[in-house]
């Protein structure tokens, strides 16, 4: 039997592994489903239709799968679909979506998720992401795999975070930020690639070199971002290997941004 604490609260109707924890004081709703392996902290709150994977580490004091915070939401099942192996720290809040997209949020798996982060309605957060305290995903944000968010930052509606980007500490994030680049400042702007974050995931000299290349045609030459791209495709004609799927990750977000790129 899953391992609940006396003073939580678990709905009969919730479904829970075996092995499932459950702190003191925790209150788990009827439409929740948690994997096994993973750990509910005291005084977590977990309601709402909410799939949780397994392996799951979810400290004290959370809030996950509460309405979203949105004027128009008329009260319709929604959605968190949360997968497996990510730490969630401290007074984190997750809301669940909107039918305004699939009416589904989601979190991927093996993300680092610190204390005091809010994912609004309808972010969709990839694998493998650290986001450090107090990082404010607004409603409909997208985040790639791999991203890092700096404490302190807020990122508007809509956005688009790239896979590999890095964003400093307290960001503005109002327009897209491309994938493997390092942004800071207020105005934000891109400082560098991400050279840090690309050498720890096994980034091999060629394909750092090629993305130093996307690197200069967007945000080093003076080239519309139009040029940029038709650059980039005649870039990727000369690919091979990894930086085929590199390249192409990149054209690929920029004829899908719609709020322009930080630059």
């Amino acid at each position: 039997m899953a391992r609940i604490h006396p003073t939580a609260i678990v709905d009969p109707k919730a479904h829970l592994a075996e092995d499932v924890e459950v702190g003191a004081y925790a209150l788990i709703g009827p439409e929740v489903s948690i994997a096994a392996g993973t750990r509910v902290g005291p005084h977590c709150v977990i309601e709402g239709r909410t799939r949780i994977g397994r392996d799951n580490h979810f400290y004290q004091f959370s809030s996950i799968g509460a309405m979203p915070q949105d004027m128009s939401h008329g009260g319709e099942v929604t959605e968190l679909v949360i997968g497996d192996r990510n730490t969630v720290r401290e007074f984190c809040t997750f809301n669940t979506g909107t039918f305004k997209e699939e009416g589904v949020t989601r979190v991927g798996s093996d993300n680092w998720i610190m204390a005091y982060v809010h994912l609004a309605h309808d972010v969709q957060l990839g694998s493998h992401c650290v986001l450090a305290n107090n990082a404010t995903l607004a409603g409909h944000v997208r985040v790639g795999d791999w991203a890092t968010i700096g404490g302190l930052t807020g990122v508007h509606q809509y956005v688009k975070i790239g896979a590999h980007a890095m964003i400093g500490f307290q960001g503005h994030v109002a327009q897209d930020v491309a994938p493997y680049m390092t942004v800071d400042g207020n105005p934000l702007a891109v400082r560098a690639v991400n050279l840090t974050g690309l050498r720890r995931r096994g980034f091999s000299n060629e394909r750092i070199a090629v993305i130093r290349q996307l690197h200069k045609l967007i945000f080093r030459s003076s080239l519309t971002l139009e040029q940029s791209s038709a650059q980039i495709q005649a870039l990727l004609a000369e690919q091979g290997g990894d930086s085929v799927a590199d390249v192409q990750l990149m054209l690929d977000f920029i004829a899908g941004s719609t709020r322009g790129l930080v630059r």
